[in-house]
């Protein structure tokens, strides 16, 4: 904490000049009493901080280590955001940047926070990827994020569910979510998120557009998430499960796991009732059948249907004997 606050003074210093002990501690949210000591200690440390009393004074930073401190091309940064995440950075194209960016801060750090900056860097590593999955970039993702970057239109061709279509977009933002990539971006004056490993083509055009001032990049992915869920699941499924099925059906989704906390029921020794939430009876069938006799399906009936199916026709193909190739 301490190596991060010392951190944010030289910056607030950097960015904004001279300014008073009254104001440091109040956007560090410490004491004054600390300002003073943490300028003491970074004096100390070499860095050129000094301070000027009166009623306009304050601490400041000596002109000439401005440039020590700002010494970053216009890549390094944009990629310095991304230094924490080395496997987005590659994807971005921005691994060298960020390696030389995170150098340079860390040279312009007092040695006392340069050595905790390393530890916490070595120690604590970000994984966005889920289990058994393995990261999803998509060869376009650098066009993409080139578009991004500059507020350049751009054409794609994208393969929605049903069809693929062609769209010229203005693209506002990028998210990274358990491993895929998705676009942000604005066509036909609404606001839509496109998976980039669905864009099968995508070409920069010439022309930049505005920039919304009021857009909120992780606002709207809230939103749109939070939409894409709760129309996801159109139906309810009762199930009766054992204690094994109840810990399985966690693992199908966040939306199922809290369904299953929410509605369990104790029906006997080791089994269980819940209601889940269900996309549609075809994908339920794919999810609930790999359970086996964990679970029971008690409505609706179109989907018990449709599991007795399956399961007969499981039954018929293995009760033909072993085929010989």
């Amino acid at each position: 904490m301490r190596a991060s606050r010392l951190l944010s003074l030289l910056m607030l210093l950097q960015t904004r000049g001279r300014m008073s002990a009254e104001a440091l501690a109040s956007e560090l949210e410490v004491t004054v009493r600390t300002i003073y000591r943490d300028a003491d200690d970074l004096s100390s440390a070499g860095v050129p901080i000094y301070a000027e009393r009166g009623r306009a004074g304050g601490f400041q930073l000596l002109d000439g280590y401005r440039t020590k401190l700002t010494g970053l091309t216009r890549g390094e940064a944009e990629a310095l955001f991304l230094s924490g995440m080395p496997g987005p950075a590659a994807a971005l194209g921005l691994r060298e940047n960020s390696a030389s960016a995170r150098l340079k801060m860390l040279a312009a750090l007092p040695s006392e926070a340069r050595v905790a900056a390393d530890r916490v860097a070595g120690r604590f590593h970000f994984d966005p990827t889920p289990w058994y999955r393995e990261a999803e970039a998509g060869p376009l993702l650098r066009t993409v994020a080139e578009a991004v970057w500059s507020s350049r239109k751009l054409r794609v061709r994208y393969e929605s569910w049903d069809k693929t279509v062609e769209r010229d977009l203005e693209p506002l933002g990028l998210v990274l979510k358990a491993g895929a990539w998705y676009l942000v971006a604005r066509a036909e004056r609404s606001v839509r998120t496109y998976r980039v490993s669905k864009i099968l083509e995508a070409a920069l055009r010439e022309d930049v557009f505005s920039y919304p001032a009021a857009f909120d990049l992780a606002a709207q992915w809230t939103k749109s998430a939070r939409a894409f869920e709760e129309g996801l699941y159109r139906d309810e499924a009762v199930l009766v499960v054992s204690e094994a099925g109840r810990k399985r059906l966690g693992l199908l989704s966040g939306a199922v796991d809290k369904a299953v906390l929410a509605s369990a029921q104790v029906q006997g020794k080791g089994r269980w009732r819940v209601a889940i939430p269900i996309e549609s009876i075809e994908h339920a069938v794919r999810d609930l059948l790999g359970l086996g006799v964990d679970v029971e399906v008690l409505s609706p009936a179109p989907l018990r249907a449709a599991m007795k199916a399956r399961a007969q026709a499981v039954v018929a193909l293995y009760a033909r004997g072993k085929r010989i190739a």
